[in-house]
């Protein structure tokens, strides 16, 4: 899968029990960064035409094709029952009917040779729902001893139970927005939120943050690249033109919201790369007044490849693996194409 960060594409082998959900292992994962030149397309695609994006869905079932033949290969992998694909997320604007996901299942397919099953939005956006997130069955299946579940990639998004059924969303925006601003200092990331910690916060920024109509709306709600160009870029750009100062403050906006969505929680399991940013982890602590365990690296870099793995499994088992509690569909139901081999 590839998050909205765009840091690369992750590949894991996962062994999950059939019949017992808790049981699995992340046997071999890694993250394969992307080139420039694909990054910049990635970035640019959102702009690009249906025809252009259709072009572009092949070519990237390709590279995903030929990065899942180089990772076989080098693990040595024999047992392969299905390769389960998110792809990259292009458009994603459920309430115009919109979610795409780009990485042609067949060619994939052809490519591998194997079974791939991926498209995993569509059906729910067509059922009426957000089409995302869809990490929560995961969450309910795999993690049910932690109250909440906090991840923090591009986005922060939430999952837990509340009255006998699974609730989630996007919280806001967190590296999407970081790594923006970071880049235009010529780093890709913030290390450790060094460069926040010894910045500033811009009081009127925050409070306009803070204030932004998407944080009053009750879920299910999702965010995606569009809302950002929209909503908080301009927003930052036209209230502060020192970086240093942006990061600071968007930090703060970060924790105070993942502050006040999880101070109910008793046990939090945090992943996501958000996880590496130290500074941040102390911000979000300081709001939820106590300490955060952190898990393995492992489960902090790949959960989200091992739940698309689960998202697999089910889809593969025909059993459910969308949760209307969480997208707002008009039922929970099975999501996911399945391509197979051309003979």
């Amino acid at each position: 899968m590839s998050g909205t960060s765009l840091d690369g594409i992750d590949i894991a082998y996962i062994k999950i029990n059939n019949s017992s959900y808790i049981d699995f292992e992340i046997i071999q994962a890694e993250t394969i960064p992307y080139s420039k030149e694909w990054k910049a397309v990635l970035k640019e695609a959102i702009f690009y035409t249906k025809e252009n994006l259709k072009e572009l869905d092949v070519k990237y079932g390709k590279l995903l094709g030929n990065l899942l033949n180089e990772f076989i290969i080098e693990h040595d992998i024999f047992k392969l029952d299905f390769i389960a694909s998110h792809g990259h997320t292009i458009l994603h604007e459920p309430h115009n009917g919109i979610t795409l996901q780009i990485g042609d299942g067949q060619e994939i397919s052809k490519i591998t040779n194997k079974k791939i099953i991926c498209d995993f939005r569509t059906q729910d956006v067509d059922l009426g729902g957000q089409g995302a997130p869809l990490v929560p069955i995961g969450d309910k299946l795999m993690f049910s001893n932690h109250s909440h579940c906090l991840n923090l990639g591009g986005f922060a998004n939430v999952s837990f139970e509340k009255n006998n059924e699974r609730i989630a969303f996007d919280i806001c925006p967190v590296n999407i927005v970081l790594n923006h601003y970071t880049n235009k200092l010529g780093f890709e990331f913030d290390d450790r939120g060094k460069i926040a910690s010894e910045a500033m916060v811009n009081i009127e920024l925050l409070k306009k943050l803070n204030s932004l109509e998407f944080y009053q709306k009750l879920p299910p709600k999702s965010l995606g690249l569009e809302w950002v160009q929209q909503n908080i870029f301009p927003l930052i750009d036209d209230l502060e033109k020192n970086i240093e100062t942006i990061l600071r403050t968007f930090v703060e906006h970060v924790a105070i919201q993942i502050g006040t969505v999880l101070k109910e929680s008793s046990t939090v399991l945090v992943t996501g790369g958000g996880v590496f940013n130290s500074f941040l982890m102390k911000r979000v602590e300081y709001y939820l007044n106590k300490k955060i365990e952190i898990p393995s690296k492992e489960l902090i870099e790949y959960k989200e490849a091992l739940i698309f793995a689960l998202l697999g499994l089910l889809k593969n088992k025909n059993e459910i693996n969308c949760l209307q509690s969480v997208t707002g569909a008009i039922r929970d139901h099975s999501s996911g194409v399945i391509f197979y081999p051309e003979k």
